[in-house]
């Protein structure tokens, strides 16, 4: 009998307003991106979510969370990692139209792990 399957743990820096839409979804799930999103950007490292939550989030939004999530290692292998700077910038760039089946592949629930304001 085969055991759970291997998961990546990914994180995402996130504003009041998406954090709200992931509460409604009951933290299993990211809301469709707006036309002018389309791509959904997770990031590979915690610290990086960190500086855009505190550094971007709250100076445009007012507060800043950062999210931590588990999805389905085989599923997300598909998505190379994107090197946005320097060597933990490190991010998965996931089409907006692939987005209800990378929701699918999430395991457990989305939690915020982190809160600026």
């Amino acid at each position: 009998m085969a055991g759970p399957r291997p998961t990546t743990t990914l994180w995402r820096p996130a504003g009041p307003k998406e954090i709200d839409l992931v509460r409604a979804l009951d933290w299993r799930a990211w809301p469709p991106r707006l036309p002018e999103q389309p791509i959904f950007y997770p990031v590979l490292n915690e610290d990086y979510a960190v500086r855009i939550a505190r550094d971007w989030n709250v100076k445009h939004d007012g507060a800043g969370f950062v999210t931590r999530f588990e999805v389905d290692s085989e599923f997300v292998s598909r998505y190379p990692v994107q090197r946005a700077g320097g060597e933990t910038i490190l991010e998965l760039w996931v089409p907006a139209e692939e987005l209800d089946e990378f929701n699918a592949h999430i395991v457990g629930e989305i939690q915020v792990v982190h809160e600026f304001r």
